[in-house]
């Protein structure tokens, strides 16, 4: 006899009052958890903070003089400029924390091909750094980043310690997101 199937409950967090529900920002009120309802605003701020981001970055870097670069390849070129050191893909790939080294690799000839970055192979790795070219075009970016982002900034103490408290707590959850990652690969 085949045992009847129901649809798995879909569990949604009980607002503590109407006025509480209505003021809850998410992308998805399904995944929405009794546990921690603002993890479910933080993630969509972190969705919409995350595109605002990649718009800027290619935004600022074609204002710097260089159009079409993807959001990756403007990450790459600035970790390759990156306190004037040479990387391996590895490496580039492990701060950055990219998964797929295709990607980065990809993104390194674009860049190769417009003159920003070089490779140099020792042994079996190929080292990169940026070119002058590559280099001045950091250097552009930032003096846009300067004009541009900076002004919405007042420097105060205050502001900074809050945004570098900001910074530890989405690299702790990056380290959550990842763990949970791979706990789902095993799901």
């Amino acid at each position: 006899m085949a045992r009847k199937r129901t649809a798995p409950k879909t569990p949604t967090a009980a607002p503590k009052s109407l006025a509480e529900a209505a003021q809850r920002i998410v992308s998805s009120s399904h995944l929405v958890s009794e546990k921690s309802p603002e993890l479910s605003e933080f993630e969509f701020g972190l969705i919409i903070a995350g595109h605002a981001f990649d718009r800027w970055m290619i935004r600022c870097m074609a204002a710097a003089g260089v159009k079409d670069m993807t959001p990756t390849d403007v990450l790459v070129l600035h970790h390759v400029n990156h306190r004037g050191t040479e990387k391996r893909t590895a490496d580039i790939c492990f701060v950055l924390n990219i998964e797929d080294t295709h990607v980065v690799s990809y993104s390194l000839k674009k860049l190769a091909a417009a003159d920003l970055v070089a490779g140099a192979k020792r042994g079996k790795e190929v080292f990169f750094a940026t070119t002058r070219a590559g280099t001045a075009l950091c250097l552009r970016y930032r003096e846009v980043r300067e004009a541009c982002l900076m002004p919405g900034f007042s420097g105060a103490e205050e502001e900074n310690l809050r945004l570098g408290e900001l910074a530890r707590v989405l690299r702790t959850l990056s380290g959550r997101y990842d763990q949970a990652a791979r706990a789902a690969t095993s799901f």
